[in-house]
């Protein structure tokens, strides 16, 4: 009789001890996945706009992704997203389809960027920094 209660006991303790380091690892595992991006996915990091000047309004931003091999950071649709390597060092941005839709997309005369002008006559401008650019 003695040992039968105390096997219950000690399963019963086992069990709770394995329960506990389960819930542990679920919390340490989702704390190291925290920060870490799903690959194929960006997120903008910083945004800054400036509207000092009157009818214009220039906005920086910082976008992290997490790309496939062959693919780099780019701009579909007007948001952060991973685009075809190839895209981004031919300096082909229509391509990657960076405007929203209605918007007509234009390459800018020296490759540095690309432009989305709408039919109302509003037009967007984006460049791209030369270091960003591989070669």
């Amino acid at each position: 009789m003695q040992s039968a209660k105390g096997m219950k006991t000690l399963s019963a303790g086992g069990g709770a001890s394995l329960c506990c380091l389960l819930i542990l690892w679920v919390i340490y595992s989702h704390l190291l996945r925290e920060g870490q991006l799903t690959v194929g996915t960006c997120e903008i990091v910083m945004l800054n706009r400036d509207s000092s000047m009157p009818r214009r309004t220039i906005a920086r931003q910082t976008a992290r992704c997490a790309c496939r091999r062959g693919q780099i950071a780019g701009t579909m649709r007007a948001r952060p997203a991973c685009v075809d390597a190839r895209i981004v060092r031919s300096r082909q941005w229509c391509e990657m389809a960076p405007c929203l839709d209605g918007e007509e997309c234009g390459v800018l005369y020296n490759r540095s960027g690309w432009t989305c002008s709408k039919g109302s006559g509003r037009i967007k401008t984006v460049t791209v920094r030369h270091y960003l650019c591989p070669k």
